[in-house]
């Protein structure tokens, strides 16, 4: 699921194409995609737009007519910007949104030359699609009429960057939960999700399991300025892994990420081999040795099937 820093990078490319243009034509290929019915999605349509804002992990459009168009990527979800208009099918294109500059400048949309390659012939005219692989369609639209309808959409939780150390500590300890769920609630946190929180936690040399409200003032502090660190690296990486281009890479499993689906591979500061708890359709990835002091965190299905046999140390488990 894209989180803060492929949102990030999303908006900011969109910025640099949408901005100042107007919404041409909205085709939508889904039925379920299309989460709202008042007002319809044409309402949009001849407006320009104005701006562009993150909620959470979704992506907000502000039109010229205060009205909004608001993705909900989640897992399989993905944006795409090309030059010549794309006709959706409903079944991996579920979307098509065309954008026409109009009149030959407009100072909110950036000259050609400040895109990337790709990007250069899109100058004029250009087509955002909305994908989503697989057969489990979750990824959402929702059309909203002003701010407040917009504010409703917004779970509440509070931008790493903008709070304090004092705020962060005090939405962390609001509930006795493990850290691995209390930076994924979007709650308490905004944007943050599976990948990210693992690269987090590890950044912290703290356990996924460990409980909010047993963290001291130092390990609290640690989080904050972890979360903050990664995030901000990670946003930049995929700045840079842009180009200027339109972001198509947009993945939770990354080449440079230290635990996050490196299951088995050396934990980059320790060497150790990176374990995994898994859980429904997640895992937390983490570093025994830098994180849980050697300690295996019990995987549900595996330790309830060997029990006694459940390893409970890194030794043990290479003893076996």
């Amino acid at each position: 699921m894209p989180e803060f820093p492929d949102i990030t990078v999303y908006i900011e490319a969109l910025e640099k194409r949408i901005l100042g243009r107007k919404l041409d034509r909205v085709r939508i290929g889904s039925l379920f995609l299309l989460r709202t019915a008042v007002p319809p999605v044409e309402a949009v349509q001849s407006s320009k737009a104005v701006a562009l804002r993150r909620i959470g992990k979704r992506i907000a459009i502000a039109f010229d007519n205060d009205h909004w168009l608001v993705f909900h990527l989640m897992i399989a979800g993905r944006l795409h910007w090309k030059a010549k208009s794309v006709k959706p099918d409903g079944r991996r294109v579920l979307a098509a949104f065309d954008f026409v500059l109009e009149g030959r400048e407009s100072p909110a949309v950036p000259e050609a030359a400040a895109l990337g390659p790709k990007a250069r012939n899109a100058a004029k005219t250009g087509t955002l699609t909305l994908t989503e692989a697989g057969s489990r369609k979750q990824a959402s639209l929702h059309v909203i009429a002003g701010e407040e309808a917009l504010r409703k959409l917004d779970p509440g939780g509070i931008d790493v960057f903008a709070a304090t150390p004092e705020q962060f500590a005090s939405r962390l300890m609001s509930a006795n939960h493990t850290l691995k769920r209390a930076l994924t609630d979007p709650r308490l946190f905004s944007g943050i999700g599976n990948a990210y929180s693992d690269e987090i936690l590890h950044h912290a040399r703290l356990s996924p399991v460990a409980l909010t409200q047993r963290l001291n003032a130092d390990e609290t502090r640690a989080l904050h300025e972890s979360a903050r660190c990664v995030l901000a690296q990670w946003t930049e990486n995929l700045r840079k892994e842009a180009g200027g281009d339109f972001p198509e890479n947009v993945t939770a499993f990354r080449e440079g990420m230290a635990v996050h689906g490196k299951y088995r591979q050396p934990c980059p500061v320790c060497g150790s081999k990176v374990q995994r708890i898994r859980y429904a359709s997640n895992e937390t990835n983490y570093c025994p040795t830098c994180q849980t002091g050697g300690r295996l965190l019990a995987d549900r299905a595996l330790s309830r099937i060997l029990r006694e046999d459940w390893p409970r140390s890194l030794d043990e488990m290479e003893e076996r």
